[in-house]
């Protein structure tokens, strides 16, 4: 929001310049975005008066002008602006003036013709499209009769006063506008200020003979209308017109800009509608109906939501609530009798309909963010008199009220120890209760207990704390005395989740992967691939682009978009990791639930070639060895065991496999199914994904280290025919079953399933090593632990001892 320094200064008697007051806001109230003076870096820009304006001979378009700037002689100006015209008091550039954006402006030839100087428009001196009148937005601007040829222009213009831009964050609502700016400057610079609040006559007949409102208390806590009969449409005195575009509204007429000038003022936004276009005399303050319509003030046809708020007459919607006016009751130069509206309106409907409809007003951000219950008849009665007063209204008598709700100010308990004890200060009760009272609270002191009445336009202070926050920067955060901390210190530490992921990361780097970020939004198709357990998709109501529309229910997209887009810029191996999280809605639910994930994708050659080895692309075997690789590292203390998925659409049938612990699904691993590899313009592709959260809750195997025994092992090995069907998985398991106490390891050695091996079997062959840790172990140990494996083999799998 920006703010006159002038007009603050109208009612608050302040001597420090611009840029320090707004350096004082910043550090006490809210940020300041910049000061700026309009006029600054301009230069000879002046009153002119024109002579005589004549056509240019040698053109359509451009005029000869002789301009009166208070010199002796009129300067000759050759203008091509289509409203110029004889008598006009216009803005004058003289020659060796500098423009907007530095532009220097010299004498020269238009055509043949002298030119001295230039006639402007108020955008070649700096104003912005958005705040010229409409009718000067395609010509010069024409300024009042009675300035005087040769004088600065900029006085004229408001472009000497200094614009504070203020940064208002969501909490502080009533400093949208002056009133409330005024009264948090009252209290930092410890002034008295006056607002001042105009009477209004009233001089038409009774408003309930002519004005009904129906309103419903839960979408508009209060809602009023005052009539203004008898106003003359007309523009706006200067003094108001500079008012607004400072503040940056384009002036439009008397009435609409006063509702705007009012709104600044007293941060209360208002409407004017034109009453006779009404459909009757009743209005209705309700939720829209099905299939009903609203064109806005801006030429918007918007389809209304069962949950927009509506204004309506006896027929249909005439404005959103909250956000903007429609079209058919608008002011228009017609206009005779004006319905003003003042109201209050529930913040959470308000805040969705501007973004269901993309219409983020000035209104709507007022009310979103809350405005001040008790003063919504001062704003009213101050928008009717000044239409009295710049439209010769005639106001009628009393206060169409809809509803009429406004809450108790919230009553806070306080005590002096508690605020030196927060604040580390040393204050006096006097000085506590002084600043309360400057800020607008009541307080009542008994002893060194205060109770606090916060007046109802401060809707962001509710409990003790809030007011310990508005001690401490009216008392000024740099004079708080600086302490240091008392008692015992603690160290900070991880904890065992987050000491997991930060290993994990260790683990899949030292291994040869890429750490890799992905948005946590992606696209409906791409969410529901590559899932490990079924879940609604999570949509969102209003995405940035439909490639960020929902949460991901899976890791491994995003690191396929990464390789897809490596790809494209001919990196060919890349090996890429990613933790975070994935959201599974359960139907019926609203919000998702959150799982920690660590997914990993390989495309390429994971080990470059060297002078000693060739590259080798990446294969299901390297994938499984670095999952091995990190699970072991994570010290899982359980069986990790795969089966094969074939039920994984997007992953290949032949070269995808389950990881599990204890027999639980904890991910899968394999290849991605060319298709899905096609899809994603990517080559052969690796990937896994890994309940992160199932890893961090299971048990773990602290300490992994082991005591490298003194005494000799012994091996055996042993080979034999299976069937097909027999996996490598099956033998080791039950060879590590019944091998015996002192079996230490079994390596599947050889595999071969060439012609000398009957059709429908397979030949494997197994190192076993045997040790004892404690002594020399003995062969007839050994033998008899081998002997009671190759009996298991035999009889349990059917193998055929070679």
């Amino acid at each position: 929001m920006k703010i006159s320094y002038n007009w603050i200064k109208e009612y608050l008697d302040l001597d420090v310049k611009p840029a320090d007051l707004a350096e004082k806001i910043e550090r006490t109230s809210v940020e300041v975005d910049d000061v700026v003076t309009p006029s600054a870096g301009l230069k000879k820009i002046v009153v002119g008066h024109v002579l005589s304006v004549e056509a240019h001979p040698d053109s359509d378009h451009l005029h000869i002008c002789q301009v009166d700037v208070g010199e002796d002689d009129p300067l000759q100006i050759v203008c091509g602006a289509p409203n110029i015209a004889k008598g006009q008091m216009v803005i004058v550039a003289l020659p060796g003036s500098r423009i907007a954006d530095n532009v220097k402006i010299k004498k020269s030839k238009m055509r043949g013709v002298p030119s001295a100087g230039m006639i402007c428009a108020l955008q070649e001196i700096g104003f912005s499209d958005d705040v010229v009148p409409k009718e000067y937005v395609d010509g010069i601007y024409v300024l009042p009769a009675d300035a005087t040829p040769g004088d600065d222009v900029y006085d004229y213009l408001g472009m000497n006063d200094s614009l504070i831009d203020l940064d208002v964050t969501p909490n502080r609502g009533d400093m949208l506008s002056l009133n409330g700016t005024l009264r948090d400057l009252a209290a930092i610079y410890d002034k008295p200020v006056t607002l001042d609040q105009p009477e209004v006559k009233e001089t038409g007949d009774a408003i309930a003979d002519q004005l009904m409102i129906h309103a419903d208390a839960d979408l508009a806590p209060q809602y009023r209308m005052r009539l203004v009969k008898q106003v003359k449409i007309a523009p706006s005195p200067m003094w108001l017109q500079i008012r607004l575009w400072n503040a940056g509204y384009r002036p439009i007429n008397n009435v609409v800009d006063i509702t705007n000038y009012i709104m600044l003022k007293y941060g209360q936004p208002l409407h004017a509608f034109d009453y006779d276009k009404f459909a009757g005399q009743d209005v209705y303050v309700r939720n829209a109906k099905a299939g009903e319509k609203l064109t806005t003030l801006d030429e918007g046809e918007h389809d209304l939501d069962d949950h927009d708020i509506v204004i309506a007459d006896d027929q249909a919607p005439i404005a959103l609530a909250g956000v903007m006016g429609g079209l058919t009751t608008s002011i228009t130069d017609e206009t005779t009798t004006v319905a003003i509206e003042a109201a209050v309106f529930e913040h959470d409907h308000i805040r969705k309909a501007a973004q269901r409809h993309n219409l983020h007003t000035d209104a709507s951000q007022r009310f979103e963010r809350g405005v001040n219950r008790a003063g919504v008849q001062d704003a009213l009665d101050a928008a009717a008199e000044m239409m009295t007063d710049l439209a010769d209204g005639a106001v009628q008598t009393g206060t169409a009220v809809g509803s009429d709700n406004v809450p108790e100010p919230a009553v806070i308990p306080l005590s002096l120890t508690h605020v030196n004890a927060v604040l580390g200060t040393d204050l006096e009760l006097a000085k506590v209760v002084h600043i309360l009272e400057s800020l607008g609270f009541k307080v009542v002191t008994a002893g060194e207990d205060m109770t606090v009445t916060v007046p109802i336009r401060r809707n962001d202070i509710h409990i003790p704390a809030d007011l310990l926050e508005e001690i401490a920067r009216i008392y000024g955060y740099d004079e708080l005395p600086t302490t240091l901390p008392t008692g015992r210190m603690t160290m900070g530490t991880l904890t065992s989740a987050q000491k997991l992921m930060r290993a994990t990361r260790h683990s899949l780097e030292g291994l040869g992967l890429n750490q890799a970020i992905s948005y946590a939004l992606t696209t409906a198709d791409k969410a529901k691939m590559f899932m490990m357990h079924s879940s609604e998709e999570t949509n969102l109501a209003w995405p940035m682009s439909v490639d960020h529309a929902v949460l991901r229910m899976n890791v491994v997209t995003g690191l396929l978009d990464d390789i897809a887009y490596n790809t494209a810029r001919k990196v060919k191996d890349v090996a890429l990791y990613e933790q975070g999280r994935v959201f599974y809605r359960e139907d019926g639910n609203d919000r998702p639930s959150e799982e920690e994930h660590i997914a990993g994708a390989i495309t390429g050659t994971l080990m470059p070639a060297g002078w000693n080895q060739p590259a080798k692309d990446v294969d299901f075997y390297q994938i499984k060895g670095i999952v091995e690789a990190y699970l072991k590292d994570m010290a899982i203390n359980g069986d990790v065991t795969y089966e094969a998925n074939t039920d994984m659409p997007e992953m290949h049938p032949g070269r995808t496999a389950d990881i599990l612990v204890h027999g639980h699904r904890i991910g899968f691993m394999g290849q991605v199914h060319p298709t899905t590899a096609k899809k994603f313009k990517i080559g052969a592709t690796y990937v896994f994904e890994l309940n992160l959260q199932a890893i961090i809750d299971m048990p773990k195997q602290e300490n992994q280290y082991d005591v490298i025994s003194r005494y000799p092992a012994i091996t055996r090995d042993i080979a034999m025919l299976v069937p097909d069907e027999v996996t490598n998985d099956q033998i080791v398991a039950l060879i590590e079953k019944r091998g015996g106490a002192f079996l230490q390891s079994v390596k599947l050695f050889d595999v071969y399933d060439g012609v000398k091996v009957p059709k429908g079997k397979k030949s494997l062959a197994y190192t076993l090593t045997y040790q004892d840790k404690h002594e020399t172990l003995v062969d007839d140990a050994v033998t008899q632990a081998f002997e009671k494996v190759e009996k298991r083999l035999q009889d349990d799998l059917g193998a055929e001892i070679r």
